[in-house]
C-alpha cells in the first residue's frame, strides 16, 4: 500500500457551510447536485460557490444518483438525528419525531416535483435507503443502511428496483450498516461498503437483481473484498475506470482505493474525520469531487485515474 496525503493546496473549495452535505452527481456544467441530509435538501452547488435549493423534501436524503429519463432518484433515510462536536457534525443515535421508515422517490430537478416509489419491500418496510447506483439496463441498487439506536441497531440490506416504480427485489439480507455501493466496469458486480465493520464486499451477479450466493460463513451470500484494519469505517463509493474502488473512510478521513482483488493501493487523505462520499466529473473524468460531512463541505481535487462513467449523468 502507499498512503498519499492530500494538502490543502490540493483541494479547491466549492462550496461550504453545507448541512451534512453527501450524494453528490456531477454536471456537465461543472456544477453539482448533492443532498443537505440535516437540512433535508437536494441542493445544487455552482462552480463559483453559490448553492441553490432544487427542492426540499423531508425526511433525510441521503444518495443521489442521475437516472434514464434525465430524472434525480434519492434514498431517503427518513430523517437522521445531528450533533456538533469540536466543530464537527455528526449523526447521533436515534430517529426523528415522526419517523415511520425510509423511501425511494423520483425528482425533477428542474420543477422541484418529487414521487414516492417504493417505501416497502414485499411485506418488509424500508427502514433508511442510503445509496444508489443505476445499471445500464435502467434499473438500480441500492443499500438500505438500517437504523441505529443507544441500545440496538436495525439491519440493513441490498436490493434492486426499476425505475419506473414498478418491481423491487432483495438482493441480499442482513448486512450491518451497508452504505456505498457500486457497479463494476462490466456491470456484473454490486460492491457494498459496510459501515461498522469496515468491510467491503461483493455480490457476484447472476442476472439483474439476482446474485450468486457464497455459503457459509458468509452471512448473506456476498463474498468478502477486504476488512480495514484499525478503527476504520466505510461510508459512500464510487469506481475509478480500471475497476478500483474509492471508499470514502470515516474515522481516518480519507479515501481508500481497493483493487477489485482486495488490496488497499493507497488512502488519500482529506482533512475531515467524515469523508463521506465521492463522485468523478470533468471532461476527461479525472476531477474528484469529495463530501467532507464534519466540515460541511463539498471539494473537488485532481484524481490521478479517470472515474468510472456511470450509465447516466457524471457530466455528460
Amino acid at each position: 500500500m502507499t498512503a498519499g496525503a492530500a494538502s490543502g493546496e490540493a483541494q479547491k473549495i466549492i462550496a461550504e457551510n453545507l448541512l451534512f452535505p453527501e450524494g453528490p452527481v456531477a454536471c456537465a456544467d461543472g456544477s453539482v447536485y448533492l443532498v443537505e441530509i440535516e437540512r433535508k435538501t437536494v441542493s445544487r452547488c455552482r462552480p463559483g460557490g453559490t448553492v441553490e435549493i432544487v427542492a426540499d423534501l423531508g425526511g433525510g436524503p441521503n444518495g443521489l444518483a442521475a437516472g434514464p429519463d434525465g430524472s434525480l432518484y434519492v434514498c431517503n433515510n427518513g430523517g437522521f438525528l445531528f450533533v456538533r462536536q469540536d466543530g464537527i457534525n455528526r449523526v447521533r443515535p436515534g430517529t426523528p419525531e415522526g419517523y415511520a421508515g425510509g423511501w425511494i422517490e423520483k425528482l425533477d430537478p428542474t420543477t422541484g416535483k418529487s414521487q414516492v416509489l417504493y417505501d416497502r419491500c414485499g411485506d418488509h418496510r424500508l427502514v433508511g435507503p442510503n445509496d444508489i447506483v443505476f445499471d445500464s439496463h435502467g434499473g438500480f441498487y441500492f443499500t438500505d443502511y438500517g437504523k441505529f439506536y443507544p441500545r440496538y441497531r436495525m439491519n440493513g440490506g441490498l436490493y434492486y428496483a426499476k425505475a419506473d416504480g414498478s418491481s423491487i427485489v432483495e438482493v441480499a439480507y442482513p448486512l450491518i450498516t451497508p452504505n456505498g455501493v457500486g457497479l463494476s466496469p462490466d456491470g456484473n458486480t454490486v460492491y457494498v461498503a459496510e459501515t461498522e465493520t469496515g468491510r467491503l464486499w461483493a455480490f457476484d451477479l447472476e442476472e439483474r437483481g439476482k446474485a450468486k450466493r457464497f455459503p457459509y460463513p458468509s452471512p448473506h451470500g456476498g463474498r468478502i473484498v477486504i476488512g480495514l484494519g484499525g478503527y476504520q469505517r466505510l461510508d459512500s463509493l464510487a469506481l475509478d475506470a480500471h475497476g478500483n474502488i474509492c471508499v470514502a473512510t470515516l474515522a481516518s478521513g480519507c479515501i481508500s482505493v481497493i483493487s477489485p482483488s482486495g488490496q488497499l493501493r493507497r488512502q488519500i487523505m482529506t482533512g475531515d474525520p467524515l469523508t463521506t462520499n465521492i463522485c468523478f466529473g470533468g471532461p476527461d473524468m479525472k476531477t474528484a469531487y469529495i463530501t467532507l460531512s464534519g466540515f460541511g463541505r463539498l471539494i473537488a481535487m485532481d484524481w490521478p485515474d479517470p472515474g468510472l462513467r456511470l450509465s447516466y449523468g457524471d457530466g455528460r
